[in-house]
């Protein structure tokens, strides 16, 4: 591509569409928005549910409505698509490689890059379920693109293993599509979603939810004939003699997301081993300069709203770098998590400016308080790990505390959830 690209952004969901608006609003002037599908709007065009733009529009919307605000706002700005193709290389001088059957092989460096690839479902293979290997075994995502897209429904009598909200909305489309779900099965003994969901999608339905269970073996030869779904103990291990066959015809699989971050690995971004995730400061700019990241590529996040907002403010710093050449990395304190906390985004900050830390609990608890250093403190009535937490700091008492280089996030509370 031989015209000039200002800022670069990598995939076109909620992530992307905010990344690149942000960064037209920031002054850029080409944006160029690369995404291997065939449409603009990532996953959102399937999750024909509600939920969505509570907290960004304030008001309630579904995931196609929610794409549509924003690919409208994109165009409107003159946001540019290259739709059908794929980047199959960064590397660390911001270079990028892809290929299209509509322009061939490009190579080409933007002044500034966004990364926003989203996140990818775990499959069987990656959770290790043993028994056969027939049809019917499928990630709720898979699925919620059957039936909301294709209109096909795969099956008629279901399982779900995970209790993530696609696997907890899935079981409640099948529901309402007269399908009968007979379980959903999580290992751990709290569930992996929110509790809206566990309370709209499963409880107000009636669909069992079992903690501390697992599917522990996938019967049939051509076709899922049922699943064996067995008790399991402190570490995760199945407990022998608790065995209980359920018949069905599909496992769904919601065991968890994954960050897409081939890509980032391929330019030499570092990783951090928890999210799986870019290590960013608080201009979501990664250890690779100018090359940026928003959205579920960098944590997975709750709520579609929340991700725009992150790649918002990768997208405002993609334009600033793109502009000045360069933008001094946010790297004066590290944050760390301490007691309970499993992670915090960003993992580093100026301490000059106001900041959100984004992270999550390590278990549940009750009357839980979160403190940052000796800086900020913030209580909560209860805490989840499916419910990231949020606590915005100002610049002025990060100034003022002296944080010598280093913040740990610590939560204290009490056993429950």
């Amino acid at each position: 591509m031989a015209n000039k690209v200002d800022v670069a952004v990598i995939g076109a969901g909620p992530a992307g569409l905010a990344a690149a608006i942000a960064a037209r609003e920031q002054g850029a002037e080409k944006v160029l928005i690369i995404e291997r599908a065939e449409q603009l709007g990532g996953l959102l065009p399937q999750c024909i549910h509600n939920g969505f733009g509570l907290e960004y529009f304030e008001r309630d919307m579904t995931g196609p409505e929610y794409e549509k605000a924003f690919v409208e706002r994109a165009m409107g700005l003159g946001v540019e698509t290259q739709l059908e193709t794929m980047v199959i290389d960064l590397d660390g001088e911001r270079g990028i490689t892809a290929v299209s059957r509509k322009h061939g092989y490009m190579k080409f460096k933007p002044g500034a890059v966004v990364l926003a690839m989203g996140c990818r479902e775990r499959s069987r293979g990656a959770v290790g379920i043993p028994g056969t290997r027939p049809a019917g075994v499928l990630t709720a995502g898979t699925c919620q693109r059957f039936v909301n897209i294709e209109g096909y429904m795969p099956g008629s009598r279901y399982v779900v293993l995970g209790s993530g909200d696609i696997g907890m909305i899935m079981a409640r489309r099948l529901t309402l599509e007269g399908a009968k779900v007979e379980a959903v099965v999580e290992i751990m003994p709290w569930p992996g979603g929110l509790i809206r969901n566990e309370v709209q999608c499963l409880h107000d339905f009636g669909i069992p939810l079992l903690l501390e269970h697992t599917v522990s073996f996938v019967h049939g030869e051509k076709r899922v004939e049922g699943v064996s779904v067995c008790r399991v103990d402190a570490e995760r291990r199945p407990i022998g003699g608790s065995e209980r066959f359920i018949p069905c015809d599909c496992l769904l699989i919601s065991a968890g997301l994954i960050p897409e971050n081939e890509l980032s690995r391929r330019a030499g971004v570092e990783l951090d081993p928890v999210t799986g995730g870019p290590v960013v400061d608080e201009s979501r700019q990664t250890s690779v300069p100018g090359v940026f990241a928003g959205g579920n590529v960098v944590q997975v996040h709750d709520l579609v709203d929340w991700v725009s907002r992150e790649a918002e403010l990768a997208g405002r710093s993609a334009a600033a770098f793109a502009d000045k050449g360069r933008l001094k990395p946010a790297g004066g304190v590290k944050v760390v998590p301490g007691e309970s906390i499993r992670y915090v985004v960003p993992h580093t900050i100026s301490g000059r400016e106001d900041v959100s830390l984004h992270m999550r609990v390590t278990r549940p608890g009750l009357k839980a308080t979160v403190k940052v250093g000796g800086v900020a403190s913030k209580r909560f009535r209860s805490v989840r790990p499916s419910e990231m937490i949020v606590i915005d700091l100002k610049g002025d008492a990060l100034k003022e505390a002296g944080t010598g280089g280093e913040l740990t996030v610590d939560c204290r509370m009490k056993e429950g959830d």
